[in-house]
């Protein structure tokens, strides 16, 4: 992992002293609301329905053991004794005092971790693969691009207050597991012939009001001028992003509006003023970065210690089912990535009470040097387990109730706080998903509809990603009554799609009865292999409305 030098320290200590001063003064009376809001929000802090919430970066999802032990401990003494796992990758406190944040970010920063940018019109935390640098099919180690895209971008001077929100994610691998494409700019690194990495950039995706899909604006840009070419880019979206109008200030609306081709000219034409400057990359910077990022002391496992693993697999059904759904192929024989599920009906999908966090660090320690990732599915991963503690591991997690074997599969549904806490909500989103999951928790069913992706958002904002879901449901409000808007055919990765709605919303009672039957004209159509979204893409909307609305 990314460690702090002097000057990133010195940097998040003056900025938590900075931003203690200005909560005394606010509290004092001797900063307006209106005052206040600007300064906070550059700290991560909000204020929802019901009280404060702060979101606290975790840059590219990297969380060392002892962060994750000590975020727990800030939960428990400053919160409620729990924490929430976004989209973002980020983890938010939905209860914390307003007097207590400058102490809470104190407290983060002993362990090199802060609020900068969680929230504001700025360059928010850049998000990669969960399974960075260890993934089978990887071509180029997205998370030293990542860190250097995190300085570049921390407190950038022309960037503190953009049109809107902007964000950034990262893939390395064959297989996008960095949703690249519904982003406002996404990276895909790669290698040439020579073995050079090269960056396709695409700007433009995004989610909520309007989502889109982003438009290559470069196929193959050189390594070196990473740097440069996004602050072109940023640069373009700064002087003609709208700021007339919110909901229409996204990168996304800029590209649509000139076209890509213009849209791409002009990034052109302010590269031209940027490359091979000052923040032209050498080889000597991205090694200094990619050296905190070195490959742990694996040991070697023997064959014999492997074929033992296949036997047991063979022999143990919940094991095998745990293994099926949770654990993934490593780019080392005889190691695995092993996924832990924080979706359980006793609480919302993404959150982690302090307990949990706590003992899930010690398995950090005990499984996985010391490191773990935040998926944007809203799960944890340890990232290198050796197959002969695969068991014990397991065991371990079904103490803990996160053993889940149900990864992938439509019980890890995907749900923002919705109305229950942000007062951006136009529904709550949480009981939709404990209704879901409790209609839906036989495992036998669950595995014989096999991979299925369901994504819940409480408003427009698309904090849930509802618009790539396999089916994704969205909360509206019709004259002060909570409705859900259900979509079908959304999907993320290398065959990104959009939803298309369905038909008229529903009221919340009748939504598992709802995903019901649309799951009934997917068994009763699909052919042998096919998936939920295979089925949808080859028989299209109409059947399922049919049904649904008979």
């Amino acid at each position: 992992m990314y460690r702090y030098d002097t000057h990133d320290q010195t940097l998040v200590d003056e900025r938590v002293a900075q931003f203690r001063d200005q909560m005394r003064r606010y509290l004092a009376g001797r900063i307006s609301e209106e005052e206040f809001l600007p300064l906070r929000v550059q700290n991560g802090l909000y204020i929802q329905r019901y009280a404060p919430m702060l979101r606290i970066a975790i840059p590219y999802g990297m969380l060392a053991s002892y962060q994750l032990r000590k975020l727990g401990e800030i939960a428990a003494r400053y919160d409620r004794g729990y924490g929430h796992f976004t989209t973002r990758t980020n983890l938010q406190l939905n209860w914390p005092k307003l007097e207590d944040v400058p102490d809470i970010l104190a407290d983060l920063a002993s362990v090199q971790m802060h609020a900068i940018q969680t929230s504001g019109n700025d360059i928010r935390n850049t998000t990669t693969d969960q399974f960075s640098g260890v993934a089978a099919d990887e071509e180029v180690d997205p998370r030293p691009w990542c860190e250097l895209i995190r300085q570049w971008s921390t407190f950038h001077p022309e960037f503190a207050y953009l049109p809107r929100k902007f964000k950034i994610a990262v893939s390395g691998a064959v297989e996008d597991r960095a949703a690249i494409q519904v982003h406002d700019v996404g990276l895909r690194l790669w290698r040439d012939r020579d073995g050079e990495v090269r960056v396709k950039v695409l700007a433009g995706g995004g989610l909520g009001r309007t989502p889109m899909i982003g438009e290559v604006i470069h196929e193959d840009l050189p390594w070196q001028h990473l740097l440069t070419y996004l602050e072109a880019l940023v640069r373009v979206y700064n002087q003609f992003g709208r700021r007339d109008n919110k909901f229409k200030a996204r990168i996304k609306i800029l590209v649509k509006a000139l076209g890509v081709d213009e849209f791409r000219r002009r990034v052109e034409a302010e590269w031209a003023h940027l490359k091979d400057g000052p923040q032209t990359l050498t080889e000597e910077a991205v090694e200094a970065v990619a050296e905190h990022f070195v490959e742990p002391p694996r040991r070697e496992v023997s064959a014999e210690a492997i074929d033992a693993y296949e036997r047991l697999r063979g022999e143990n059904r919940a094991f095998a089912r745990f293994v099926t759904n949770n654990v993934t192929d490593h780019k080392v024989a005889g190691y695995k990535a092993v996924t832990l599920s924080l979706k359980r009906r006793e609480h919302s999908p993404g959150d982690v009470t302090s307990e949990q966090m706590a003992a899930i660090a010690d398995l950090a320690d005990a499984f996985g040097y010391g490191e773990l990732r935040v998926t944007h599915e809203q799960n944890l991963v340890l990232t290198d387990v050796p197959v002969d503690r695969l068991e014990a591991l397991w065991q371990q997690l079904e103490a803990l109730g996160m053993a889940n074997p149900t990864v992938g599969t439509l019980a890890d549904l995907i749900c923002c706080p919705g109305g229950d806490y942000c007062g951006l909500a136009n529904a709550k989103s949480i009981p939709v998903a404990h209704a879901i999951q409790e209609r839906f928790e036989d495992l036998d069913f669950l595995y014989d509809l096999g991979p299925l992706e369901l994504n819940i958002s409480g408003c427009m904002n698309a904090c849930g990603h509802h618009h790539v879901g396999h089916i994704g449901i969205l909360g509206v409000d019709k004259k002060g009554e909570e409705y859900y808007q259900i979509s079908l055919g959304g999907s993320q990765g290398n065959g990104t799609s959009l939803g298309k709605i369905l038909g008229p919303s529903f009221f919340r009672e009748d939504v598992p009865e709802v995903i019901d039957k649309l799951l009934q004209v997917y068994v009763g159509e699909r052919t042998a292999d096919e998936t939920f979204l295979d089925t949808y893409r080859r028989i299209g909307l109409k059947p399922f409305k049919e049904r649904v609305y008979a």
